[in-house]
């Protein structure tokens, strides 16, 4: 099975290469505009927005599998959300199309519900309240309406919760690392549920759908269950790394005004800084989503929640690492 990925030197990419690697009996090329650390013998430098390269490199594929996004908090001009997460869409199902492939495996996200939604399923509405949850939204509407016309073709569509693991530089990282300081604050109570997911669980989901769902138009939301709140990550990370880690509650109306602080200083300054409003709402807000659907698909996780954060402590905190290389999200 010749498998075409783009957008797969980053983090998720990199790991799901790996794995369809090792597995054996795939075919496997690369398309991104960054050239891959790991696999650079898979990569064509490419960009999804680019109609005439992805008519040619499309070429032979049995399945796309899209994970090309802008999907930082602070992407500007913002219209690189909608010319990439959505034009890039519209793009790579015209390439396909002009190449007979007709199958795709899309990576969008729970952003498309919005915050604090009481456990959404994949038939909540959508609400998204920031760019990337729009754009990717519209990138799931454009896929709608094309299997309206195209009701022989088989897409299947990830709605991940936030994604950590090894080697990932994002909001999950940034908080173990400070949990794992002993300088950890936390804003709130710390009974608020988050919903995550283990990358090595999620790209081996992208296996099981690959193999497993052929046919039809298919929604999933991933998240490793059960979810954990504040309080348990850190009482989990202590486990883990075998050390008393203090923490210290902050009302929520204090942690927002020093994140609105945070912003006013990135704007006079123009760095893009760790701390910000949007990050306090979302270290805040619940979010926690409903993952019954892929539960009762069949798919088995290889991990719990609990040994991926392991995992992931035990490289990032314990084990010396040999090189520098990591992946920057959110």
């Amino acid at each position: 099975m010749k498998v075409t990925m783009i957008g797969a030197s980053g983090f998720v990419g990199t790991r799901l290469l790996g794995l369809l690697k090792d597995a054996g009996g795939y075919e496997l090329k690369n398309i991104d505009l960054q050239q891959s650390h790991f696999f650079p013998e898979l990569t064509t430098i490419g960009d999804v927005r680019e109609q005439e390269q992805m008519d040619r490199e499309l070429a032979g594929a049995d399945v796309v599998v899209l994970l090309a996004a802008q999907h930082r908090d602070d992407v500007s001009p913002v219209s690189l959300y909608y010319d990439t997460n959505v034009g890039g869409m519209e793009v790579t199902l015209r390439a396909m199309e002009r190449n007979g492939v007709r199958r795709i495996v899309f990576f969008s996200s729970v952003a498309v519900y919005g915050l604090n939604k009481k456990n959404p399923n994949e038939e909540h509405p959508a609400d998204p309240f920031n760019h990337y949850g729009k754009s990717k939204w519209q990138a799931e509407e454009v896929l709608q309406r094309w299997h309206e016309s195209h009701p022989d073709w088989n897409i299947n569509i990830i709605r991940p919760t936030v994604i950590f693991g090894e080697r990932n530089r994002g909001n999950v990282y940034n908080l173990l690392k400070q949990i794992a300081s002993g300088r950890f604050l936390m804003v709130g109570s710390g009974k608020n549920r988050k919903s995550m997911c283990y990358v090595g669980n999620i790209v081996a989901f992208v296996k099981f759908m690959i193999e497993n769902r052929t046919t039809g138009y298919n929604v999933y939301n991933y998240i490793d269950k059960p979810d954990f709140n504040m309080n348990d990550l850190v009482e989990h990370v202590e486990k883990v790394l075998d050390k008393h880690i203090p923490s210290t509650h902050f009302p929520y109306w204090l942690g927002m005004l020093g994140g609105y602080c945070f912003d006013l200083l990135a704007a006079v300054t123009r760095k893009k800084l760790t701390v910000s409003s949007v990050r306090v709402k979302k270290f805040c807000a619940t979010t926690e989503f409903d993952s019954s659907k892929m539960l009762a698909s069949g798919f088995k996780p290889p991990y719990t929640l609990g040994e991926g954060l392991a995992r992931t402590l035990e490289f990032e905190f314990v084990h010396p690492r040999t090189d520098d290389i990591t992946f920057k999200t959110e």
